[in-house]
């Protein structure tokens, strides 16, 4: 039987947290030498922006640094993360988004992904004060001034999560989706609050027990995952996903409607189709 998780906490009544946003491009050069959070931190700064997403294609680190989702120990959370990977040598990050955000006044990121030794394939949490850029690398992503992702404490699941604040103007969107809503018909239902029928889908974040549109399954409490060319057309979503569980497997695939809770969080960008971007 399958068995959703159980947060510790009271179920907030707010099941999606969403801000307008107005989105401008973000493109720069991240230099080697400094943190992967120092260097993004620098780099949204020099666009004017507080948040947004960001993707990390071809960036390489050494030391690379990172943790995948575990079930928890500790009687509380309903997951939680493994021991910190360390690999030697140095990493490629082959596919991965890093949501954008504060932390206590300072920038901070949460980013997901996939990386490389040429021999070896990972996917994990990238942690991105320990992991050192050894080479400059040109990135992109999305940026909002005024609306961004607040890392704040979340009762339900006594995490600390990033949650869409301040702004509220925009043709886009900044959300988080709350645990047990399913991701499909969240984001749709999201959209349509917002007269949005065409976008462009970011997100970082986890489901709970993952189904595909192709029948397959990833029977594992814990994941972590980000969106790989999602979209929104006439309001009807299409999400492509990466995904690690527990055991380090990697799973690619198409979420099927219906079947695909939030496990703790999922961040979320709905970038307007049309609008400067």
């Amino acid at each position: 039987m399958r068995r959703g998780m159980i947060h510790p906490g009271p179920r907030a009544d707010q099941r999606v947290q969403a801000r307008r946003a107005t989105l401008v491009p973000i493109k720069g050069i991240l230099p080697a030498g400094v943190s992967v959070m120092q260097a993004v931190g620098d780099l949204f700064a020099a666009h004017g922006c507080r948040g947004g997403m960001l993707w990390l294609d071809g960036v390489t680190c050494d030391p690379m640094r990172y943790v995948l989702p575990a079930l928890s120990t500790d009687g509380l959370h309903a997951a939680w993360y493994s021991e910190t990977y360390a690999p030697d040598g140095p990493w490629v990050i082959e596919s991965a988004t890093a949501s954008v955000g504060q932390k206590n006044g300072e920038p901070f990121l949460h980013c997901h992904g996939i990386w490389t030794n040429d021999r070896t394939r990972d996917m994990g949490h990238l942690l991105p004060f320990d992991s050192i850029l050894t080479a400059q690398a040109q990135v992109s992503g999305l940026g909002a001034a005024d609306t961004w992702f607040e890392s704040l404490p979340d009762s339900e699941t006594a995490f600390t999560l990033f949650t869409p604040v301040n702004g509220d103007r925009g043709r886009s969107v900044l959300a988080r989706l709350l645990p047990g809503e399913d991701v499909i018909t969240a984001i749709e239902a999201l959209a349509a609050e917002h007269g949005i029928l065409h976008a462009n889908l970011h997100a970082v974040g986890s489901i709970d027990h993952i189904r595909f549109t192709d029948g397959r399954r990833v029977d594992c409490l814990a994941t972590e995952l980000h969106f790989t060319g999602a979209t929104l057309a006439d309001g009807s979503a299409d999400i492509p996903i990466e995904v690690v569980d527990i055991t380090g497997e990697i799973h690619r695939g198409t979420l099927t409607r219906g079947h695909n809770p939030v496990g703790v969080t999922v961040e979320l960008i709905i970038e307007t189709k049309g609008q400067k971007a």
